[in-house]
C-alpha cells in the first residue's frame, strides 16, 4: 500500500519529480518515523505524513512529520546547523548539548546581535529565554529577547540605546498589557526545527527568502511543554526589552513578574509570530 505522504510543490521542486514519485509509491518512504515537530512516533501507512525538506547552503535533509503538526514545506537553515543535525542523526543522538540553561521549562541563550543593529564597540549580544506564560487564561509559549548591553544604530556615534526604537520601526508594538495577546508581525516567524529552537526569522529583502534576525550557534533545547504549546497554536509570543529591563530569571513565574515590571515601565515591545517549519 502506498504511504500517506504529502509532498508540497516547493518540496517537489527541490527534490525533483523522480524522487517525489519514489516517495509517493513507498520506494524511498519510511514506514515509521519520529515526527520532526512533536518528536513522537508516526506511521506513514496509518496517518497523513508531511515531507519537510531542511535546506542549507550545500546540504538538504528530508524529514517527516505528522500532517496535523505541520504542512509539507521547505525550511531554510544554515549549513552549520544542518551539518550538525546530520551528525546527530548519524550517531542516533538528539544533537549537541546547547549552551545556556533550562530551568523549570525556561531556557536561555546568548547569541548574535539583531540584524540592522550595531553592537560595536559595546559588544552587546542578544539573550533569548524560552518560557511558558499565562495570557488570556491560557498557557502560551514565549521567547524573551534582551541584549547584554546598549545597542546602537549602525553608524551611530552617540551613547544612547536604540534597541526598542529599532524594533518598533521593524513592526514590534509596545506591550502595554501583559494579559493581552501581542499583535501579529507579518513576515516574521520562529524556526523550531527537529524539536529545537534555531532562529527568529525576518522577511527577506525584495521578497526573497527569510533571513535570520537572531540565530543560535547551537540549537537551543526547549521543554516538551513549551514545544507542545507552540505546536498547538502554531505561534509564539516574542517579547523584547532593552538591556537590564528584564534580566535572566531561573523560573517562569519570576520571568513573568519581570516582564510585568518592564511592561509597567514602558520598556517592553512584543509580537506574535507563527512557527516556521517545525
Amino acid at each position: 500500500m502506498a504511504p500517506l505522504l504529502d509532498v508540497s510543490d516547493e518540496v517537489r521542486a527541490e527534490i525533483g519529480d523522480e524522487e517525489t514519485e519514489r516517495l509517493l509509491t513507498g520506494e524511498n518512504a519510511p514506514g515509521t518515523y519520529d515526527c520532526t515537530s512533536c518528536r513522537t512516533p508516526g506511521d506513514t501507512g496509518q496517518e497523513r505524513t508531511s515531507t519537510v525538506l531542511f535546506v542549507g547552503g550545500e546540504t538538504a535533509v528530508l524529514a517527516f512529520a505528522h500532517a496535523t503538526c505541520i504542512p509539507s514545506q521547505v525550511v531554510p537553515v544554515s549549513e552549520e546547523q544542518l551539518q550538525g543535525a546530520v551528525r546527530s542523526i548519524s550517531i542516533g543522538a538528539g544533537g549537541a548539548a546547547p549552551e545556556g540553561r533550562e530551568d523549570g521549562g525556561a531556557g536561555s541563550h546568548d547569541r548574535d546581535p539583531a540584524a540592522g543593529l550595531d553592537p560595536a564597540p559595546r559588544q552587546a549580544v542578544l539573550g533569548i529565554t524560552c518560557g511558558l506564560i499565562i495570557v488570556e487564561q491560557q498557557l502560551c509559549p514565549a521567547l524573551v529577547v534582551e541584549p547584554t548591553g546598549p545597542v546602537a544604530r549602525v553608524g551611530a556615534t552617540g551613547g544612547g540605546d536604540d534597541f526598542l526604537p529599532l524594533l518598533i520601526e521593524q513592526g514590534f508594538v509596545p506591550q502595554l498589557d501583559l494579559d493581552r495577546r501581542p499583535a501579529p508581525l507579518p513576515g516574521w516567524s520562529v524556526l523550531l526545527a527537529m524539536g529545537k529552537l534555531h532562529a527568529v526569522l525576518q522577511p527577506g529583502t525584495g521578497g526573497g527568502q527569510p533571513s535570520a534576525w537572531w540565530q543560535a550557534h547551537q540549537p537551543l533545547q526547549v521543554s516538551d511543554g513549551w514545544r507542545a504549546a507552540a505546536a498547538r497554536g502554531n505561534e509564539v509570543y516574542v517579547y523584547a526589552g532593552p538591556a537590564g529591563a528584564i534580566g535572566r530569571q531561573p523560573r517562569e513565574d519570576l520571568m513573568r513578574d519581570a516582564l510585568s515590571r518592564a511592561c509597567a515601565r514602558g520598556l517592553l515591545v512584543a509580537a506574535t509570530m507563527p512557527l516556521a517549519g517545525t
